[in-house]
């Protein structure tokens, strides 16, 4: 099939790449220049696992390419629109400005029959607003959520958990068998039929609840991580084990243990800005007592960055002017160099602050964070990072920080014996034993 993916950032170069990968003909539309030159030479503009691979097959292959120009999208049969919703700057709620904007430039190079799939994360009655521009050209419109996760995109797009996709609410409601929308449904399932063909569940579902999946699905997610951090902070002052607790409460099938695992919280470039627009479009629906709760996961999640520091500080006596702290980590998750809300660059700047000599070395993420942070010094090399140190924070968990690097080792670089574990990944035990004074999060 031919498509178009409209934006090119973090969800549509993946997009694009992998509909490549399983055989369509697609072409990436972008109003960025430099970012269009950079994956036209199949190079990508960001760190993601295998996307250099599939970039690298695609342009050559001839199926994938890139332009600036949107008269390029026209021939597809399916556009994706793949641009960012970031929070607005006055406020919580999401800013549609480069949604509507793809859609004002897309509208003149659409035909009658064409689907125009929504893939952003929006605010819930997005798409009944966009709805009648698009359907004025004959295309239909259809949202279809993305569920990717930052170091796991490649594979979450062309073997996701499921997919979702939604049709006019009106088409829905009458269970409609014919006409565009189930066209279009069908259409999608032709679009993934790698994945549709081993029986990954397709839903069909209306408009706003296609939109509501993917904020509900994040909003439940960073409950989950914010109330085990709430239970670190009982443990902290009860002398509780955060991490045993989690592991006997996960044993619950009704509960399971992934994504109770305490540390500095969450970050990047959705879970933050998403529930707190979710709760700005709920107070504009007149519902926001609903999602009170949202405010109260952010605030936590925020709450632990500051305990973070606070342990440093702690740690070296009660202040830690002209320390040397190293701080392991600066994306704001392993296999990424997404530095968007990054917990760990907070955790840093922070210190820094308070008049420590800090030191931040990371896998993938070092320029991203020295054109953001131009104040901190930077290392490339863990061990060169560490040498001298008088403190080691880990606060992303690089498997080369938190598999690879061992008490034993550290003791030969730094001159310090303390370690400040933001992701509680160490083993306690083992670096106490090695001689370190070791501090987790919710742990005694």
């Amino acid at each position: 099939m031919r498509l178009s993916v409209i934006g090119c950032g973090y969800l549509g170069a993946v997009h694009a790449a992998a509909m490549a990968s399983i055989g369509h003909e697609v072409v990436g539309i972008d109003v960025d220049p430099r970012k269009i030159e950079s994956l036209s030479r199949g190079e990508a503009p960001f760190f993601e696992p295998d996307l250099q691979e599939l970039l690298t097959a695609g342009v050559a292959s001839g199926r994938l390419r890139f332009t600036t120009d949107m008269a390029a999208a026209s021939g597809s049969s399916v556009h994706f629109i793949g641009v960012g919703t970031p929070q607005q700057k006055d406020g919580y709620a999401a800013d549609l400005t480069y949604v509507n904007a793809a859609v004002d430039a897309l509208l003149p190079y659409l035909r009658p029959g064409d689907i125009v799939a929504g893939k952003s994360t929006v605010p819930v009655g997005t798409a009944a607003e966009l709805a009648p521009r698009i359907e004025a050209t004959g295309a239909t419109l259809v949202w279809n959520p993305e569920f990717l996760r930052e170091g796991w995109a490649v594979q979450d797009t062309i073997d996701p958990d499921r997919l979702v996709v939604g049709v006019s609410s009106r088409s829905f409601l009458a269970r409609s068998t014919t006409g565009d929308e189930a066209h279009a449904a069908d259409i999608l399932r032709e679009v993934y039929h790698p994945a549709v063909a081993k029986g990954t569940p397709f839903i069909v579902t209306d408009w706003a609840t296609a939109e509501l999946v993917k904020v509900a699905a994040n909003a439940f997610l960073a409950t989950k991580i914010s109330f085990i951090n709430a239970m670190a902070e009982i443990a902290e002052v009860t002398g509780a084990d955060v991490t045993q607790l989690a592991d006997a409460i996960g044993h619950d099938a009704r509960i399971g243990r992934r994504f109770l695992g305490a540390g500095i919280g969450f970050g990047g470039g959705c879970l933050p800005k998403d529930i707190r627009a979710f709760s700005a479009r709920a107070e504009e629906l007149g519902r926001g007592e609903s999602v009170t709760f949202l405010r109260e996961v952010d605030a936590i999640n925020l709450r632990r960055r500051e305990r973070a520091v606070q342990l440093v500080v702690d740690a070296l006596g009660g202040q830690v002017f002209e320390k040397k702290v190293t701080v392991l980590g600066a994306a704001f998750k392993p296999y990424s160099d997404d530095i968007r809300d990054s917990p760990a660059l907070d955790v840093a700047v922070r210190l820094r602050g308070l008049g420590a000599s800090i030191t931040v070395t990371d896998p993938a993420a070092i320029d991203n964070a020295r054109r953001l942070h131009p104040q901190l010094d930077y290392v490339e090399d863990r061990d060169e990072a560490i040498r001298g140190a008088d403190a080691i924070v880990l606060v992303t968990e690089w498997d080369e920080y938190r598999r690879e690097l061992t008490p034993e080792h550290a003791s030969t670089l730094t001159s310090g014996r303390v370690v400040v574990d933001g992701r509680n990944g160490w083993d306690a035990a083992a670096w106490r034993a090695a001689g370190w004074t070791y501090y987790g999060m919710g742990r005694p």
